[in-house]
């Protein structure tokens, strides 16, 4: 009997893969203190689709050269949920254990962009206190695996139909 190629196989080795490349990536930006940058944050979106893409072309080969849409899209978004998971685990022990001031860094420029559009003390009070709630390390972990996964996912849907080919019918 054949052996069937293995999406899960593979998304886990790619999400690894990619994740190890987020998280050396994030820490150079973290170190370097360029985290707030949002190009560079951009940067991390090519990391991702590069992880994807080299997986379902991975599958793809292992399949005798077929991948149906469903499975790309799976597949990608199992890479995306795995990422997920990792990075946000790094982050998590990052923010507690090597930089505890990086949350602080976060809100005080949030507060100097919400200066910068005018907004009265009180909203700015507000907001920050919402943002306050809402960075518990539970929340921030389950919002970058959902964060992932749904990036993830978009990414997914363009990359599994420029990627698919369909195994003939009558083959």
């Amino acid at each position: 009997m054949e052996e069937q190629a293995s999406s899960a196989r593979t998304a886990v080795k790619y999400g690894i893969l990619t994740s190890v490349a987020i998280i050396i990536y994030t820490t150079i930006t973290n170190i370097s203190g360029q985290s707030q940058n949002k190009w560079l944050a951009m940067l991390s979106y090519g990391i991702l689709i590069a992880g994807i893409i080299l997986a379902m072309k991975e599958f793809r080969e292992n399949n005798k050269g077929f991948m149906g849409y469903g499975e790309g899209l799976g597949l990608g978004s199992m890479v995306s949920a795995i990422l997920g998971f990792f990075a946000s685990m790094f982050s998590m022990f990052y923010i507690k254990f090597i930089d505890t001031t990086i949350s602080a860094q976060i809100l005080e420029k949030a507060r100097a962009d919400m200066e910068a559009q005018g907004l009265d003390d009180a909203q700015i009070d507000h907001y920050m206190e919402l943002s306050q709630k809402f960075s518990s390390p539970g929340i921030m972990f389950a919002a970058g695996v959902f964060g992932y996964l749904f990036i993830g996912f978009i990414f997914s849907l363009i990359i599994a139909a420029v990627l698919r080919r369909e195994k003939p019918v009558f083959e």
